[in-house]
Protein backbone atom coordinates (compact mmCIF):
# COMPACT_ATOMS: atom_id res chain seq x y z
CA UNK A 1 0.00 0.00 0.00
CA UNK A 2 1.29 3.42 -0.94
CA UNK A 3 0.91 6.51 0.70
CA UNK A 4 1.65 9.75 0.61
CA UNK A 5 1.93 12.45 3.65
CA UNK A 6 1.96 15.91 3.09
CA UNK A 7 3.33 18.50 5.66
CA UNK A 8 4.61 22.13 5.65
CA UNK A 9 0.74 23.83 5.30
CA UNK A 10 -0.09 26.91 7.37
CA UNK A 11 -1.32 30.44 8.20
CA UNK A 12 0.81 32.63 6.65
CA UNK A 13 0.54 36.90 5.60
CA UNK A 14 0.57 38.30 2.74
CA UNK A 15 4.02 38.52 0.56
CA UNK A 16 5.01 35.30 3.36
CA UNK A 17 6.46 32.06 2.44
CA UNK A 18 6.01 28.65 3.05
CA UNK A 19 7.14 25.10 1.90
CA UNK A 20 4.97 22.40 1.40
CA UNK A 21 6.52 18.71 1.64
CA UNK A 22 5.08 15.45 0.31
CA UNK A 23 7.01 12.23 0.61
CA UNK A 24 5.57 8.36 -0.53
CA UNK A 25 5.67 5.41 1.39
CA UNK A 26 5.22 1.51 0.75
CA UNK A 27 6.60 -0.83 -1.55
CA UNK A 28 7.77 1.91 -4.28
CA UNK A 29 9.61 0.65 -7.29
CA UNK A 30 10.07 3.71 -8.73
CA UNK A 31 8.24 7.48 -9.17
CA UNK A 32 6.97 8.96 -12.48
CA UNK A 33 5.26 12.55 -12.39
CA UNK A 34 4.96 14.25 -9.42
CA UNK A 35 2.77 17.28 -8.79
CA UNK A 36 1.19 19.51 -6.42
CA UNK A 37 -2.67 20.60 -7.02
CA UNK A 38 -4.98 23.16 -4.85
CA UNK A 39 -8.49 23.98 -4.05
CA UNK A 40 -9.97 26.88 -2.98
CA UNK A 41 -13.54 26.98 -1.33
CA UNK A 42 -16.28 26.63 -4.09
CA UNK A 43 -13.72 26.26 -7.03
CA UNK A 44 -12.96 23.19 -8.83
CA UNK A 45 -9.48 21.43 -8.04
CA UNK A 46 -6.50 22.95 -10.41
CA UNK A 47 -3.08 21.71 -11.30
CA UNK A 48 -0.26 24.36 -9.58
CA UNK A 49 3.05 22.76 -10.55
CA UNK A 50 4.52 19.54 -12.10
CA UNK A 51 7.47 17.63 -12.15
CA UNK A 52 9.14 14.88 -14.33
CA UNK A 53 11.32 12.14 -12.58
CA UNK A 54 14.19 13.72 -14.60
CA UNK A 55 13.23 17.18 -13.08
CA UNK A 56 11.56 19.17 -16.04
CA UNK A 57 9.13 21.04 -14.19
CA UNK A 58 5.37 23.38 -15.61
CA UNK A 59 4.12 25.57 -13.92
CA UNK A 60 -0.17 27.74 -13.58
CA UNK A 61 0.52 30.79 -15.23
CA UNK A 62 -0.96 32.02 -11.54
CA UNK A 63 2.15 30.80 -9.79
CA UNK A 64 5.20 31.40 -12.21
CA UNK A 65 8.06 33.42 -10.30
CA UNK A 66 6.51 32.61 -7.47
CA UNK A 67 6.44 28.99 -6.54
CA UNK A 68 9.13 26.40 -7.20
CA UNK A 69 8.49 22.83 -7.31
CA UNK A 70 11.42 20.30 -7.12
CA UNK A 71 12.06 16.57 -5.92
CA UNK A 72 14.75 14.32 -4.53
CA UNK A 73 14.17 10.50 -5.61
CA UNK A 74 16.05 8.97 -2.98
CA UNK A 75 13.20 10.26 -0.76
CA UNK A 76 10.58 9.73 -3.08
CA UNK A 77 9.86 13.59 -1.79
CA UNK A 78 8.43 16.30 -3.71
CA UNK A 79 8.44 19.87 -2.55
CA UNK A 80 6.69 23.24 -2.88
CA UNK A 81 8.39 26.54 -2.14
CA UNK A 82 5.76 29.00 -2.29
CA UNK A 83 7.17 32.84 -2.06
CA UNK A 84 5.14 35.90 -2.24
CA UNK A 85 1.88 34.59 -1.42
CA UNK A 86 -1.56 36.31 -1.83
CA UNK A 87 -4.87 35.62 -0.69
CA UNK A 88 -5.89 33.84 -3.86
CA UNK A 89 -3.66 31.42 -3.27
CA UNK A 90 -5.42 29.96 -0.02
CA UNK A 91 -6.76 26.50 -0.56
CA UNK A 92 -6.20 23.46 0.05
CA UNK A 93 -3.31 21.75 -1.17
CA UNK A 94 -2.86 18.28 -2.71
CA UNK A 95 0.06 15.95 -3.55
CA UNK A 96 -0.24 13.31 -6.65
CA UNK A 97 2.61 10.83 -7.89
CA UNK A 98 2.25 8.48 -10.63
CA UNK A 99 3.73 5.62 -8.40
CA UNK A 100 5.61 2.61 -9.96
CA UNK A 101 4.59 -0.89 -7.78
CA UNK A 102 3.69 -3.75 -9.77
CA UNK A 103 2.14 -1.53 -12.04
CA UNK A 104 2.11 2.22 -12.34
CA UNK A 105 -0.84 4.39 -10.86
CA UNK A 106 -1.78 8.00 -9.33
CA UNK A 107 -1.79 8.41 -6.15
CA UNK A 108 -3.06 11.38 -3.79
CA UNK A 109 -1.99 12.68 -0.26
CA UNK A 110 -5.06 13.68 2.13
CA UNK A 111 -4.30 17.45 1.57
CA UNK A 112 -2.48 20.20 4.05
CA UNK A 113 -4.11 23.82 4.37
CA UNK A 114 -2.78 26.93 2.99
CA UNK A 115 -4.23 30.27 4.26
CA UNK A 116 -2.70 33.91 3.43
CA UNK A 117 -4.40 36.41 5.48
CA UNK A 118 -4.50 40.05 4.26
Amino acid sequence: QVQLLESGGGLVQAGGSLRLSCTASGSIFGINVMAWYRQAPGKQRELVAVITRGGNSNYADSVKGRFTISRDNAKNTVYLQMNSLKPGDTAVYYCTANVVTQTARDYWGQGTQVTVSS
